[in-house]
């Protein structure tokens, strides 16, 4: 019996990697708002998401590409200008680490992070740009960029209560990226925003089975460049798993966002501008260890987006690897999943 639960213990200790991973990678331009961007990354939280990790420092590495495009008869304000068929593809690296606490807050697992991001993008338009006093330029124009983004710290709770996980967060962006009104791309997003809230995994270490999902609010504060502030974005992440060996699982992600309110400020020249997308993948994941004192956690996924209205869509790849220390050696899966006690 006990080497079976020790079995048991090695196969799901990486749900722990895997929601290190979800809670460290970072947003980049892919979504809403000014220029279809926004604070938030659609498919940030996927599988395990709510699920505590292993105290002590761990460190995230993740490489993400988007290709994104907008039909010429959808226009975007974009740095006080009105633009056309707006399109574009980013490479970015977001990396950073994460301090994992073992000594329960209200009876929560308490970890803190600070990420940054590093990278190319690439943006074009194919209709008329429109300047704020009429002045208009026609045709196509193109853009790219590359140096560093936004910085993004996050704070999040975890509690344990048996196959039931539950999360909240705080996190946010502060704008120290390579930014500029006067570009179409750009790595930084032109303002601070504020984004909160809460999440559920259950996982079942007897099975191997899991799902989660995770809920939260986005508050963008005004861009004090071209006047233009973001409406309220809300988004849920999904993504549902198996557990097929003990260092190998698979599964299915998506999301749901969309802004809950319009956007506003003086640059906001459009009117209610509110947006959505839907987006739905495959994802797998392989667990390995790093001799005896960590361990490491790859996992690839990604999003085909569809319904799509005033922003760009298209599809994203994400390839995350993360590193933590090494579980301690317990019997139980669920004393291995949850070191710190939280049940």
């Amino acid at each position: 019996m006990g080497r079976a639960m020790s079995v048991r213990a090695r196969r799901y200790g990486a749900a722990s990697l895997l929601a290190v991973a979800a809670a460290l990678i970072c947003p980049a331009p892919s979504s809403a708002d000014e220029g279809g961007i926004s604070f938030w990354l659609p498919g940030l939280n996927g599988s395990l998401a709510a699920v505590p990790g292993v105290p002590g420092p761990s460190f995230t590495a993740l490489y993400y590409y988007t290709s994104l495009s907008a039909g010429g008869g959808k226009t975007f304000e974009l740095g006080g200008k009105i633009v056309g068929g707006l399109g574009g593809q980013a490479n970015l690296a977001a990396f950073g680490p994460t301090y994992t606490f073992a000594t329960p807050v209200i009876g929560a697992q308490l970890s803190v992070s600070l990420l940054g991001i590093a990278g190319a993008s690439t943006a074009s338009v194919d209709a008329t740009l429109t300047g704020p006093f009429g002045r208009s330029i026609s045709g196509s124009r193109s853009d790219e960029i590359g140096g560093f983004g936004d910085l993004i710290p996050q704070a999040a709770l975890k509690w344990n209560k048996g196959v039931n996980n539950f999360m909240t967060y705080v996190t946010g962006d502060i704008p120290a990226g390579n930014y500029s009104s006067n570009r179409l791309a750009n790595l930084g997003i032109g303002h601070a925003a504020i984004d909160g809230g809460g999440g559920y995994t259950y996982l079942n270490p007897a099975t191997g089975r899991e799902f989660s999902a995770a809920l939260g609010l986005t508050y963008n504060f005004e861009n004090m460049t071209t006047h233009y502030q973001n409406g309220v974005d809300l988004h849920l992440d999904w993504g549902a798993s198996q557990f097929l060996s003990k260092q190998f699982l698979v599964g299915i992600v998506g999301y749901v966002y969309a802004q809950i309110s319009p956007d506003g400020g003086a640059g906001a020249t459009l009117g209610s501008f509110e947006s959505r997308v839907l987006g739905i993948g495959p994802q797998i994941g392989y667990m390995f260890p790093i001799g005896s004192a960590a361990q490491g956690y790859i996992n690839l996924k990604g999003y085909k987006e569809f319904a799509a209205q005033n922003r760009p869509d298209g599809w994203n790849l994400w390839l995350t690897m993360v590193i933590t220390p090494a579980p301690p050696h317990h019997e139980n899966a669920q004393a291995l999943l949850f070191p710190t006690g939280q049940r």
